[in-house]
């Protein structure tokens, strides 16, 4: 009976360690694993792979030079341009070349035949070994891995959608903003911060249109976003503009100048004042009138020159009303002037006036500017109409 029990316990506790070491291996294999994709750990698991891969391939070409030709060893070393840092890069090179030579030998001349490692076989990998060598060190240069580098541009795109993201407004009010840039990029120049401020009765909503178009302009747009919206709310209404002109001088970007319209109004009494930093107008519908007013502030361009000042124009939303907030990509193109643009729009906004502005926005840019190689943006303020 003892010696049964012991052998059941040594059994166990044999079972038990090795459960336990199993465990260990499969937690460092996975965590090696995430690490790996996340960026932050070792590519020797990807370099082991691709150095298996290598003889493989020399070995099947070998077999069957018909069907596995030479060149086949550029699939590795792409892959390594896209996996591997430029160090371990080096040593795939290596058994690539390696794998050649021994191709070479045992093939015989390229002159015998075909199927053979020819001097354009040589060329052509050694062309792919450089792209990926290139790709691998502007990667390590940067400091994102491939793997995260999509992330992080997904993180970017969303970073900024949820920073023009505009507050809800109390009953009575309607607002939307549609966005679209150029080329249908993900990232866009143009963008909206917007805050309640003063215990929720004022709303404020600054559209921004940064220099550049698209990609260019896009991380721009993000570090001008996050500071804009730090200021709003923080400085009083006529003192944003001039803040932002400061903040955009000290960046001294070559290119860094932008333009700005910033809005201040009541939600109570539909009093507003509107500030410009060279942007375009606004556009008031009046639903007494039935017509479009332009409100024009007065302010020089971010950026330009310190001591910048910038005049208001205000204003009064009734019942009905609607203010169009745009940027010069929708109204104004290289064939269009501004006042042309500005009237195609207000003639394509007046077909939503009897059937209400809810979700005009996005139609409204389709309509004016669908093709235009420009960032696009537009803000609609509705004061709805009383119910009597």
């Amino acid at each position: 009976m003892a010696a049964g029990r012991e052998r059941r316990a040594k059994a166990e506790t044999f079972t038990a360690r090795w459960r336990m070491q199993w465990h260990r291996v499969r937690v460092g294999v996975r965590k090696s694993a995430v690490d790996y994709f996340r960026g932050d750990g070792s590519d020797w698991i990807a370099l082991a792979g691709l150095l298996l891969t290598v003889p493989a391939l020399a070995a099947m070409t070998l077999a069957d030079p018909v069907w596995f030709s030479p060149t086949a060893l550029v699939l590795p070393i792409v892959a390594g341009g896209l996996l591997l840092r430029p160090a371990s890069l080096l040593g795939l090179y290596a058994a690539a070349a390696t794998a050649l030579i021994v191709e070479s030998v045992r093939l015989g001349p390229y002159t015998d035949g075909p199927s053979r490692v020819t001097p354009g076989v040589v060329l052509v990998v050694a062309a792919c070994g450089l792209f990926g060598l290139l790709t691998a060190q502007f990667r390590s240069r940067v400091g994102v891995p491939w793997r995260r580098g999509g992330t992080m541009l997904f993180d970017l795109r969303e970073r900024i959608r949820v920073q023009s993201k505009l507050p809800k407004l109390p009953k009575g009010w309607h607002h939307e903003m549609a966005l679209r840039p150029a080329g249908g990029q993900s990232f866009s120049g143009d963008f909206v911060v917007a805050a309640r401020t003063n215990g929720g009765r004022t709303l404020e909503v600054v559209l921004t249109d940064v220099s550049g178009k698209g990609m260019d302009a896009g991380s721009r747009a993000l570090l001008l976003s996050g500071a804009f919206g730090g200021l709003l709310g923080s400085l009083p209404p006529h003192a944003f503009l001039t803040a932002a002109n400061g903040y955009l001088l000290r960046q001294d970007w070559e290119e860094g100048f932008a333009t700005s319209i910033h809005l201040v109004l009541d939600l109570d009494s539909g009093d507003y004042e509107l500030y410009s930093a060279g942007h375009p107008p606004g556009l008031q519908l009046s639903a007494g009138s039935g017509r479009w007013e332009e409100k024009a502030a007065e302010g020089p361009l971010l950026g330009v020159y310190d001591g910048a000042q910038f005049d208001s124009v205000k204003g009064s939303l009734r019942p009905g009303d609607v203010l169009m907030l745009f940027t010069d990509g929708l109204v104004e193109t290289s064939e269009r002037e501004l006042v042309e643009g500005m009237d195609r729009l207000t003639g394509e906004a007046d077909r939503y006036v009897a059937g209400g502005f809810h979700g005009a926005a996005w139609h409204l840019i389709e309509a004016v500017a669908k093709d235009v190689n420009d960032d696009r943006a537009l803000l609609l303020i509705c004061r709805e109409a009383t119910q009597g």
